[in-house]
């Protein structure tokens, strides 16, 4: 991706910490069937490989599987929450009008070799580990062993695991690292009071410009 020295975040446990808050991604491929693209909740075991390995599941039903053996590499694209961001919160702009909008955001891009995996003990464990992530700070925790074993099984059988060892990967957090002291401050008090999601990009943006 285009990545200004600015902009760019090299520290792999914080690509790592946005994968984990945002683990809905963009798989993409190019193969035989040309760009398929498809969001799906990964996990990443940042322990393993060299910079960690992807794990998933897709539906049987969804072609892009078949496209996994076929390819060399594939990308999968996390993004954090971002926001619009308007020249009327700069300072500058009463100074010199010589601003423009812009969008801040947080994105990981992350490449490898991909397989597919069709192993029902694999794709029992990862489902496990899935449900896992997403349940357990929940007051009642959903478990897959909630679920009768004949219907798990039947649902396994009607997916397909995806496993991607990271070859590659790059991070980048646009916060306003590009404009002076007063056009920032201006951003964190604008999107502060704007409150909900964009009260959390403000110290996004604050956080990235100590």
């Amino acid at each position: 991706m285009y990545l200004p020295s600015a902009f760019r975040e090299d520290r792999l446990d914080l690509q790592h910490e946005l994968i984990r808050t945002r683990p809905l991604g963009l798989l993409v491929t190019a193969g035989p069937a040309g760009l398929l693209a498809n969001l799906v909740p990964f996990l990443i075991y940042a322990e393993e490989g060299k910079f960690g390995i992807l794990r998933a599941h897709v539906a049987r039903a969804n072609a892009q599987w078949r496209e996994l053996g076929l390819v060399s590499e594939c990308m999968v694209i996390f993004q954090d929450a971002g926001g619009y961001i308007t020249p009327n919160w700069y300072p500058t702009k009463a100074e010199t009008h010589k601003v423009v909008p812009t969008w801040n955001y947080a994105a990981v891009q992350a490449w490898g070799k991909p397989r597919a995996i069709e192993d029902a003990g694999w794709l029992r464990r990862q489902i496990g580990d899935l449900t896992r992530s997403q349940e357990q700070a929940r007051p009642a925790p959903w478990s897959v062993e909630d679920a009768p074993v004949d219907f798990v099984a039947a649902q396994i059988q009607a997916i397909v695991g995806v496993e991607i060892p990271i070859e590659r990967i790059e991070g980048k957090w646009k916060m306003s690292q590009n404009r002076n002291e007063a056009d920032r401050q201006g951003v964190v008090a604008a999107l502060t009071a704007e409150g909900g999601p964009s009260a959390d990009l403000a110290r996004t943006v604050k956080a990235r410009n100590p």
